[in-house]
């Protein structure tokens, strides 16, 4: 289903304790978000598109508005609408009169004949337009500003992209419910609407309470409207609906589960699981499922996820985690002892253990590379088969391209499924936390080169060792690329800032964002930014020591 467009318009006052915006409560009888507490709004009227409202608007003509919302045309359009709705549910008209000053009841309209005109425009009687030739007005389309984009989550019986706008509430003017699409109306503070809807006593849509969120930062009306002009962009937001512990959850872009959910349901059915739980497998395709370890924590996230390939006699299984029982016997259970290769990212200990004892069970062929001598290694990894860069495996009937990609560590593998253009990370790119470079082995420089040359792949999603399916690769990577950069900045100011100092004395001042728990690990990362600064001839080190070079 298209989403119709639509306009809402959020109107602000200044009270004694702060802001207060202006809600109103949908009629139970509602088809979409019955009894629901929301901004005046609605959808976009084709008679909104009309060029007669040119002559009626002040400041803002359709080719910039449509710059604004970045559409081709008809941008004005969602301006008129959410001024027109507004005025139809609530009676408060964002105009101004020949002296260019929003309109008041008591200058020359009467409070019945405006109640009057909003009736006869909800009946179709009378346009806005109209309104507007016959007393002299300009709709206040200068006066709002573009705020928020919502479009509502695929799967529901009415869909709306919808617009949002911010303005001052006009004064002279009193809003009321029209007891017919709304049966109630309050100035509230944002925060005691989210208050209330807390406490079970209103219901709020999604897209209201975030923007509620948001506006409960703001003082007064000034800065509110201040920010809101000096918005450089507006984010649209696509909110997909998933299954949780607690039911139903709303998700939106930045949520870890949100990119899987639009993988597995792209028509929004709002069945899938929107939490990794260990032990439960999930089909993420016909060919593969996924399979977390029970071994939650700082360093693994969920759990190691073991991923089963294949949908056959024979099963492949990558990166088959720790040593533990219960996680054995599921995956044996779950691939129903068809295991015939067993693959591996890397041998760091949360990711290879489980191997020997799978192959101990099923007589499968172990794939990867062996551990190097130094680092924090599963010694007893010992491959049947050591892989390089660049060669193609015909396991499972899937076709699984090696990648190389040392730096996390020196024998670290990336496995592309070519039919899905899906790329098994392991630990080179994880979700919701950056990786550890933990010299010797581990080698910032060669880490990022790694990432630099994933990024030529034509990829669709990533698959990480912890953590969901994610989308977008290249800006996945683009993230990760800028963030390592963005640290080692800090470390070359920190050490002009300190001159010759410690590792121990940079890591809080390089590390001033991470909680002190997490400096004694974020310091492995710091050694390893400090030997590429070194190797990069921008640092150098003396006696434990470390200075910038100019």
């Amino acid at each position: 289903m298209v989403p119709r467009p639509a306009a809402t318009l959020i109107l602000a006052r200044d009270g004694a304790d702060g802001i207060e915006v202006f809600l109103m409560q949908r009629t139970q009888q509602a088809k979409f978000m019955a009894g629901a507490f929301v901004f005046p709004g609605g959808a976009v009227d084709p008679a909104d598109s009309q060029p007669v409202y040119a002559a009626h608007t002040a400041g803002l003509d359709d080719t910039g508005a449509s710059r604004i919302l970045g559409i081709e045309q008809g941008g004005l359009a969602y301006w008129i609408a959410a001024i027109r709705e507004c005025f139809e549910e609530s009676g408060l008209l964002l105009a101004t009169d020949e002296s260019g000053e929003i309109i008041r009841l008591e200058e020359g309209l009467t409070a019945d004949a405006f109640a009057s005109y909003r009736n006869r425009l909800a009946a179709g009687e009378l346009s806005l337009a109209e309104l507007c030739r016959t007393h002299g007005l300009r709709l206040a389309t200068d006066r709002l500003v573009y705020f928020g984009h919502w479009t509502t989550p695929a799967g529901l019986p009415k869909r709306f992209d919808t617009r949002f706008f911010i303005a001052v509430a006009p004064p002279g003017q009193t809003g009321v419910h029209d007891n017919c699409e709304t049966i109630d109306h309050a100035w509230i503070r944002p925060a005691d609407a989210l208050a209330r809807c807390r406490a079970g006593e209103i219901t709020l849509a999604f897209a209201t309470t975030r923007t509620l969120e948001s506006l409960a930062t703001f003082r007064d009306t000034a800065s509110m409207m201040a920010h809101a002009r000096a918005q450089s962009s507006v984010k649209s937001h696509l909110p997909r609906v998933a299954r949780g512990r607690n039911g139903r959850q709303v998700l939106v872009q930045g949520d870890h589960a949100y990119a899987e959910i639009g993988m597995l349901d792209p028509v929004g059915e709002g069945t899938f699981s929107c939490e990794i739980v260990p032990g439960v497998p999930v089909r993420l395709s016909s060919r593969v499922r996924r399979i977390a370890a029970p071994n939650p924590g700082f360093m693994t996230g969920p759990g190691t996820n073991a991923y089963l390939l294949g949908s056959g006699e024979d099963i492949a299984v990558i990166d088959p985690g720790p040593a533990l029982d219960e996680h054995i016997d599921t995956l044996l259970k779950e691939a129903d002892g068809r295991i015939r290769w067993i693959l591996v990212t890397h041998t760091h200990p949360d990711h290879s253990p489980a191997a020997a004892i799978l192959k101990s069970k099923t007589g499968a062929q172990l794939l990867g590379m062996p551990p190097p001598e130094n680092g924090h290694q599963d010694h007893g990894f010992m491959p049947d088969r050591i892989l390089s860069h660049g060669e193609r495996l015909d396991i499972a009937g899937c076709t699984l391209r090696v990648l190389h990609t040392p730096g996390h560590a020196s024998n670290h593998l990336c496995y592309l499924l070519e039919e899905e253009r899906l790329v098994f990370t392991g630990d080179h790119v994880m979700q919701g936390s950056t990786v550890v470079i933990n010299p010797p082995d581990g080698d910032m420089s060669v880490y990022l080169a790694s990432l630099k040359s994933l990024q030529q792949e034509e990829i669709a999603y990533l698959a990480p060792g912890h953590g969901f399916v994610m989308d977008k690769p290249r800006e996945v990577i683009d993230r990760l690329l800028a963030h390592r950069l963005g640290r080692e900045k800090k470390v070359i100011e920190a050490l002009r800032q300190l001159g010759a100092a410690t590792a121990e004395e940079l890591v809080p001042v390089v590390y001033n964002d991470v909680p002190e728990r997490r400096h004694a690990m974020a310091a492995r990362s710091l050694l390893a930014h400090l030997i590429k600064l070194k190797e990069d001839g921008r640092a150098s080190e003396s006696n434990g020591r470390w200075e910038a070079i100019a």
